[in-house]
């Protein structure tokens, strides 16, 4: 009799902790659906998505990295078959060996650059590679996958660019991936000594290329990028052998990250694995640098659980807290030491940059993951700073200083296509539990 009458207890209490909890997301919903600054901010972001593709005000060129990032929203304000032709350029600029260009100008432009990429397939535009940075061929597939699945174009996967099916352009990309950028210790792609996800090395000859005075390293953003990727290869692949395919190489892909890059005793991912050996520069302790916007996309890739998820966003407002920055846009904590990057690619100074400023770029692709995640109060209290910062500034700025002093290119559509999915996925959730 005793244990059935504490059975009963144990159902009811659970009961009233779910109708606890339902009351809370209903008001959380209501809270929501009724913020006047989510509105206006998704207005503006929408607003500066009609006017083109380029990364914004400071960028003329159409960046493919930047573009991925925004093409789901800039669908819903520009006719598809135009971003379609957007999309096109950079398979007609892919290079004989397959990789592709980070972006691209029109060649009557006033533009120039030490290694312009030219393509007999487009003689209306230059192409350009950070070639220290690996995620220009994972940025393409991603978006393909995006476009696809935002229009129903699947039609798409088997257009003629040049002699080629955009899908056989795809399977060439990851082909130069393996074949130039693998490394066979790891299992894992390699890229330079960069801050994070940044495309900027600690080479003070030539900050932005890969050359001989480079580092080679392995870090955390290149990879979960490659399993993001690989992910949408497979949902777009042809037939079941060659999904099957992707898939194995995925799933290589994601264990090889968990056994090499993160750090389980301290649940964190670790900064740079170094193929080559730990250079005589790193004199420091980098193992303390938290990586906060590679660690948010590892999440998109699902390469951690939701208790891992929980912590991790955990450290990364601790970090906040820590540094003085505003939000969890925050790129790393601590920073590389001053004058560990070289001054003429701004990244001298500590929070500086790619050295520790604030990006909505990708904190707000760490609010869309923690909505994902069913943390969803989180993630509403997590964006103010964002929103506001938008609101106070009437515009979207590339990144902020301490003070949230924007900084960097203004029109940035980068933060305002991250801004926009995130609050069109706080909403519906909202709607989902408003009742």
């Amino acid at each position: 009799m005793g244990a059935t009458i504490g059975l009963l207890a144990a159902c009811a209490g659970q009961a009233r902790e779910r109708i606890g909890q339902q009351e809370s997301d209903r008001d959380l919903a209501a809270s929501i659906l009724s913020d006047s600054t989510l509105t206006k901010v998704d207005r503006m972001g929408r607003e500066l998505l009609t006017k083109g593709y380029n990364a914004g005000g400071g960028y003329h060129e159409v960046w493919i990295r930047d573009f991925n990032t925004f093409i789901e929203t800039i669908m819903d304000v520009v006719p598809a078959h135009e971003v379609k032709e957007a999309l096109t350029v950079f398979f007609r600029l892919q290079q004989p060996n397959g990789e592709i260009v980070d972006g691209y100008v029109p060649r009557a432009s006033q533009w120039r650059d030490n290694m312009p990429y030219y393509s007999e397939a487009d003689t209306l535009h230059v192409g350009f590679k950070n070639t220290v940075e690996t995620d220009q061929e994972t940025s393409l597939i991603q978006a393909v996958w995006k476009y696809i699945a935002k229009s129903g174009d699947s039609d798409f996967l088997s257009a003629d660019v040049a002699g080629e099916t955009v899908y056989a352009r795809m399977e060439r990309a990851v082909d130069y991936l393996m074949r130039e950028k693998y490394d066979a210790h790891y299992h894992l792609l390699t890229g330079g000594l960069t801050a994070d996800w940044g495309d900027v090395e600690n080479d003070t000859v030539c900050c932005v290329d890969l050359d001989e005075n480079s580092t080679i390293t392995v870090d955390i953003y290149d990879n979960a990028m490659m399993v993001i990727a690989l992910k949408a290869l497979r949902q777009m692949a042809p037939d079941d052998e060659a999904a099957a395919s992707w898939q194995e190489m995925e799933q290589g892909f994601r264990q090889n990250i968990r056994h090499h890059l993160w750090n389980k005793e301290e649940q964190r991912f670790r900064s740079h694995l170094y193929p080559d050996g730990k250079p005589q520069a790193v004199d420091f302790d980098e193992e303390r640098i938290y990586y906060h916007g590679g660690t948010a996309v590892a999440i998109e890739a699902d390469l951690l659980t939701a208790e891992e998820v929980r912590k991790v966003n955990e450290d990364m407002l601790q970090n906040v807290r820590r540094s003085g920055m505003p939000s969890i846009g925050l790129t790393m904590y601590p920073t590389y030491p001053h004058d560990f990057f070289p001054y003429n690619c701004g990244m001298k100074y500590p929070f500086h940059y790619q050295n520790g400023g604030d990006w909505t770029w990708f904190g707000g692709r760490m609010i869309q993951q923690l909505v994902r995640y069913g943390m969803v109060a989180e993630a509403y209290q997590e964006v103010r700073p964002m929103i506001d910062r938008v609101i106070v500034n009437g515009d979207f700025y590339e990144w902020y200083g301490r003070g949230n002093t924007p900084r960097g290119s203004a029109a940035y559509k980068g933060s305002a296509g991250v801004l926009c999915k995130a609050i069109g996925m706080l909403r519906q959730w909202a709607e989902e539990n408003k009742e």
